[in-house]
């Protein structure tokens, strides 16, 4: 016999499972694999391994993060992927703008990709006006 409790229970851990879920982009989005940005005067690189699971990896000088992200499947008729971010775990060290990333930084960013696939660039809005970049996509190597 099925108390009240046990099914809404039930319900909250299906709900929870298809909601990750959902949060997985499929496995040809662009944004899959690894990324590297490097400062215009050659200094420093970030390397952003995106995976897909939904969480990144991020290298920056001496700064390893991980963070958790959402992505559309498709791009918006502007042809930008609207990236939702989320640090979830950081080594407290310095990046390369000599920054420490705080656990639980949220950031939105729109993401366009060149046609060859092989570079992003990452702007504060769906327009070119405010952005950073281009990232290079690293091959050779696994996400």
């Amino acid at each position: 016999m099925r108390t009240p409790t046990g099914v809404a229970l039930c319900l909250a851990m299906l709900a929870a499972t298809q909601a990750s879920l959902a949060a997985t982009p499929p496995p040809t989005h662009p944004i899959l694999g690894i990324w590297r940005l490097t400062l215009p005067d050659g200094s420093c690189s970030e390397t952003y391994r995106f995976r897909g699971d939904g969480t990144t990896l991020v290298t920056s000088a001496e700064e390893v993060s991980e963070s958790e992200f959402e992505i559309p499947a498709q791009p918006s008729a502007k042809g930008f992927y609207k990236l939702q971010d989320r640090v979830v775990k950081d080594n407290g060290k310095k990046d390369c703008t000599g920054a420490v990333t705080k656990v639980g930084s949220k950031a939105t960013n729109f993401i366009q990709f060149h046609p060859s696939g092989a570079l992003f660039l990452m702007c504060a809005h769906e327009s070119l006006d405010a952005c950073i970049g281009p990232f290079e996509r690293v091959m050779g190597q696994g996400a």
